[in-house]
């Protein structure tokens, strides 16, 4: 099967390629930088691991993704408690003979506990040097960075005459470089960093990682059952083990990083360096185009430019600030793309039935699901207001993606989401949505970000006859990541067209895309287009539901009482104390959204 966009993306593989050289110097320099840290810091030797119980290590090796499955069963995926049960500081020092014991301590949390111990064992007998614990944290990543290396390496190896199969070691690819980009970057984070700093980044790395284990998991997704697949699920297998512990071990550290009284009390004058007075300017305006944008965009010529296109390929490389790009009322038939280099944008419209991207890729077109968004936001930062996003396709395309978002710390205020199956993706990284308007059929948000939809209306609409509908298809794939969505005082209706007939379509809250995942509803009203017992089991069987974690706290509306709702292990109904881990503070560290003026409520509407 063909695919449309392959010879885009074989470009930038090939692009990837020339700047893979480039990037492992990098990441060799990142090492020597942290080499040098430890030693500037008085580093100390560590103690050569004793050997004796090598054989027991090996023969524990082989049940350690059994384990891993038992650990899964006897925990629910909560969110990390803020107090960890061993707390370890960042800046304590350590002796050398403590070395075994920090390392044993560190990977005790861990799903994969004798793969934690061997990798960092592995380290301290090659000479690597500890001044503190955070060291340790490094030395896990770079092994998740190293890793990735050679799965990259095995992808790109992959032979096949199948276009299908080849469209899929294509995006693949992408997929581990991106993988590759957010390890490194933590890596620079955490050694550029003093100690006593440490805990104000575990939240970025946090993000990041589970973006990494999002990317890995994605690649095997876009291979068909076969061969192929299974070879490269064996491959990601590995590093995905690595990533999980190294998120695992953020958690073991003394979490007096909790921003949950930060959140409520910080100076909109304190604010992230990306946000600019002139934003915060920006998000009061009520004249929008009084904001003096970078550029302006409209059909009929009145702007700098006729397409959105345009007006990003003007956008400078490098742009101190924010840049505006106010979009005029039109409906825009373009596929956008506002990538990584494009950070701190900002896109105005009219409104969002006034400024509208449009596009009619799908699944059954033969475009892999991934790249069937109309819109697709990459860069840092990016904010959307008063847009709408929208893909045409109907039900009969089924997979078909209005907008992909992967955007860290991105916010949507007054926007408006229109598709049918898979119409949000809401991928990776911390999202913020705020009154806006998402409608769609089966799974139509889904993915695996950190997201809070707040004050939105979500309506489902008529879809193919007989069709089951689900709100959220959450795709959290380890217990570690920070990642969930929640669904804070909206409003879950059927749309106009569903209304008349509404009795013949079965819609639920959603179902479970991967083993772990988390949806929150709370303070919501949910009207009686939901079937009261509120949850649909994935493809009729018992996956993920001991291991998921859905929670509902005080909703209201027809099918708001949670009485009739399914019995599984995982679904939980949470009180107020529970309830409060799940706001916009402590679930999304939302300073960053109140420095940008953006209306937002970090508690609870009943506290």
């Amino acid at each position: 099967m063909a695919f449309q966009d392959f010879d885009k993306i074989q470009e930038r593989v090939n692009a990837n390629r020339k700047r893979k050289f480039r990037k492992r110097i990098i990441v060799g320099m990142v090492s020597l930088l942290v080499v040098v840290a430890a030693i500037v810091g008085g580093a100390f030797a560590y103690v050569v691991y004793e050997k004796k119980n090598e054989q027991q290590v090996k023969n524990n090796n082989k049940n350690d993704n059994n384990n891993a499955k038992d650990s899964q069963k006897n925990n629910q995926s909560q969110l990390p408690s803020p107090t960890p049960k061993v707390p370890i500081s960042a800046a304590q020092s350590v002796n050398p003979g403590q070395a075994d014991k920090i390392i044993q301590t560190l990977c005790s949390s861990t799903l994969y506990k004798v793969c934690c111990e061997k990798t960092l064992k592995n380290r301290t007998e090659k000479g690597f040097a500890l001044t503190n614990p955070r060291t340790l944290l490094k030395s896990a990543i770079e092994a998740v960075n190293e890793d990735l290396d050679r799965v990259l390496e095995k992808v790109m190896s992959l032979k096949t005459e199948n276009q299908d199969d080849r469209d899929a070691i294509a995006q693949c690819e992408l997929l581990v470089e991106d993988a590759k980009e957010e390890t490194v970057a933590s890596l620079i984070k955490v050694n550029g960093t003093e100690v006593n700093n440490f805990a104000k980044i575990v939240h970025d790395l946090d993000s990041w990682l589970s973006a990494v284990m999002s990317y890995q998991e994605t690649c095997v997704d876009g291979f068909e059952e076969g061969n192929l697949k299974s070879e490269v699920k064996k491959s990601v297998n590995s590093s995905q083990v690595l990533t999980s512990n190294s998120l695992a071990m953020l958690k073991s550290f003394d979490a007096n990083h909790s921003p949950t009284t930060k959140a409520t009390t910080r100076n909109l004058l304190d604010r992230p360096s990306w946000v600019s007075t002139e934003d915060r300017r920006m998000l009061r305006a009520v004249d929008l185009k009084a904001l003096k944008p970078n550029a302006t965009v409209a059909k009929d010529g009145s702007g700098n430019f006729t397409t959105i296109n345009d007006a990003l390929k003007a956008m400078p490389e490098k742009y101190e600030g924010r840049y505006i790009i106010y979009v005029k009322q039109g409906v825009y038939d373009e596929y956008v793309n506002v990538d990584k280099k494009k950070a701190n944008l900002t896109m105005v419209g009219d409104g969002s039935q006034k400024t509208i991207v449009t596009g009619n890729k799908s699944h059954t077109k033969k475009v892999r699901t991934f790249l069937t968004a109309t819109f697709v936001a990459q860069g840092e930062g990016f904010m959307a207001q008063s847009m709408g996003f929208r893909n045409t396709a109907g039900p009969e395309g089924h997979q078909a993606i209005a907008i992909r978002v992967q955007s860290d710390r991105s916010i949507f205020l007054n926007c408006r989401f229109e598709g049918y199956q898979d119409t949000l993706y809401a991928y990776t990284h911390r999202q913020y949505y705020r009154s806006c308007v998402i409608v769609g059929t089966v799974d139509f948000i889904f993915g695996d970000a950190a997201a809070v939809f707040q004050n939105c209306n979500i309506f489902i609409r008529k879809g193919l006859v007989g069709q089951t509908n689900t709100v959220t298809a959450q795709g959290r794939v380890d217990k570690f990541q920070t990642t969930g969505f929640v669904v804070h005082n909206c409003k879950i209706a059927a749309n106009e067209d569903l209304k008349p007939v509404k009795s013949e379509y079965k819609s639920y809250l959603g179902r479970p895309w991967k083993s772990y995942s988390r949806t929150v509803i709370m303070e919501s009203t949910i009207e009686d287009v939901i079937d009261p017992v509120g949850w649909l089991r994935w493809q009729e069987s018992d996956f993920a539901i001991n291991t998921l974690y859905y929670a509902e706290y005080r909703n209201k509306g027809s099918s708001g009482d949670s009485t009739s709702r399914v019995k599984w292990p995982g679904l939980k109904v949470i009180n107020k104390d529970e309830a409060l881990n799940y706001t916009v503070g402590p679930f999304l560290q939302g300073d960053w959204i109140k420095a940008t003026s953006s209306p937002v409520k970090f508690g609870l509407y009943d506290a």
